[in-house]
């Protein structure tokens, strides 16, 4: 009985599972095509083959879905970078491949950027669990390029969080019409390089 039970929960967990992937999924197709105002919960609910109220269930708004499919589209890359790493001799040049890389993949689907973009940009104190989430997938991949110590944390973090702050300001620029979205990958390459310029850690 405890078995079958057990069996039961694990199913159950695995079509949940499912249906938040179809529900991503769906978002992401609606906003490659339409950007974020086509993103709509009942239209998510539908591509996504879900009920409105399951939808709402796991994502509670359409910035809580967008920024779900961000930290996706980030684990995406991540197993991208494992099976595939990041080429270099410094620490500078493999972050620089790893943000290139991403930089690459946002400029190939412009109207999904500016939906994610808009998403991040939301001031709901709701969402920033989320963002976070987003944040420390990015970390990893950069951290894994740098090649840490644990002497390395003290300052890394700085390092981090300033590329972070690069990169979402040349996000919001070319959203706001300043910048050309391609501008992105060299903004982030100049702050990589000035800010790993003294790290010389060979690749691991």
């Amino acid at each position: 009985m405890a078995e079958a039970g057990a069996s039961t929960v694990g199913k159950r967990a695995r079509n949940q599972a499912a249906r938040r992937q179809r529900v991503i999924e769906a978002a992401m197709a609606l906003a490659t095509d339409g950007g974020y105002d086509a993103v709509q919960m009942r239209d998510v609910a539908a591509t996504a083959d879900v009920a409105l109220g399951t939808l709402y269930r796991y994502f509670p708004s359409k910035d809580h879905l967008l920024i779900a499919a961000q930290e996706d589209w980030a684990r995406a890359l991540k197993q991208r970078l494992t099976q595939k790493p990041p080429r270099g001799d410094t620490a500078a040049d493999r972050v620089v491949d790893v943000l290139r890389r991403a930089s690459r993949a946002l400029e190939r689907a412009p109207r999904l950027t500016a939906a994610l973009v808009t998403a991040m940009s939301s001031a709901d104190p709701a969402v920033a669990e989320d963002k976070q989430a987003v944040a420390e997938v990015m970390d990893s991949m950069v951290r894994s390029a740098i090649g840490v110590t644990d002497e390395d944390n003290g300052d890394l973090d700085g390092v981090l969080r300033v590329l972070q702050h690069v990169w979402f300001a040349s996000l919001v620029s070319w959203a706001g019409g300043i910048a050309e979205l391609t501008q992105m990958g060299d903004d982030l390459e100049l702050a990589a390089r000035l800010l790993l310029r003294d790290r010389v850690i060979a690749a691991v």
